[in-house]
């Protein structure tokens, strides 16, 4: 009998040890999911600022650069693209962050050249709304930098635990996934061509 009691109680303490491993290992992986949902959000709260900001550039370029319609319409259009996108943690994929990058970086290109346009026109550059503009959106450029070295941070934290052992059978039988992340676009190794 006491040899049945004893071997009764190593089975539940097993079963108990566990379940409490269990139930760690998987609070932990969906804590650490949402830091990765969390840090996707102040990646896209970044990239609604730099889209919220665009209207109001684009107004003031318009007024002093009345013959830059071309250039105007390329960064509304860009804006839109962007807009468009309505991507959520969930859908995170190489190939989603690629077209994310894809939009992202036509939007930036797009920018560019509106800021570039500044250099043609002496009183655009001198207006203080256009420079205060200008400011916001480098500082919201930093800003979407380091948001996106933060998610990639969260997701390489994430993808770190499901991975590890005895968690990675757990993280599969309840369907955790790898998160994917932000790389550095196609070319942006290569130093830009520049010539006078």
């Amino acid at each position: 009998m006491k040899k049945g009691i004893i071997t009764l109680l190593i089975v539940i303490g097993v079963v108990l040890a566990v379940f409490v491993t269990c139930k760690n290992g998987y609070n932990n992986m969906v804590q650490k999911q949402e830091s990765v949902a969390a840090q996707w959000a102040n990646v896209e709260n970044q990239y609604q600022r730099r889209l919220d900001l665009i209207p109001n550039l684009v107004n003031t370029v318009k007024g002093y650069a009345k013959h830059e319609s071309e250039t105007l319409t390329a960064v509304i259009e860009a804006r839109a693209n962007a807009t468009r996108q309505n991507i959520t943690v969930d859908e995170l994929n190489s190939q989603t962050i690629n077209e994310i990058n894809k939009s992202q970086g036509a939007l930036s290109a797009a920018l560019g050249k509106l800021m570039a346009i500044a250099e043609n026109y002496p009183d655009l550059k001198a207006n203080q709304n256009f420079r205060d503009l200008q400011v916001q959106l480098e500082g919201t450029e930093n800003r979407i930098a380091v948001e996106r070295r933060k998610f990639n941070d969260e997701a390489k934290s994430f993808n770190l635990y499901i991975r590890q052992f005895p968690r990675n059978l757990f993280a599969s039988m309840f369907g955790f996934t790898p998160q994917a992340y932000f790389t550095a676009e196609q070319g942006a190794a290569s130093a830009p061509k520049v010539e006078f």
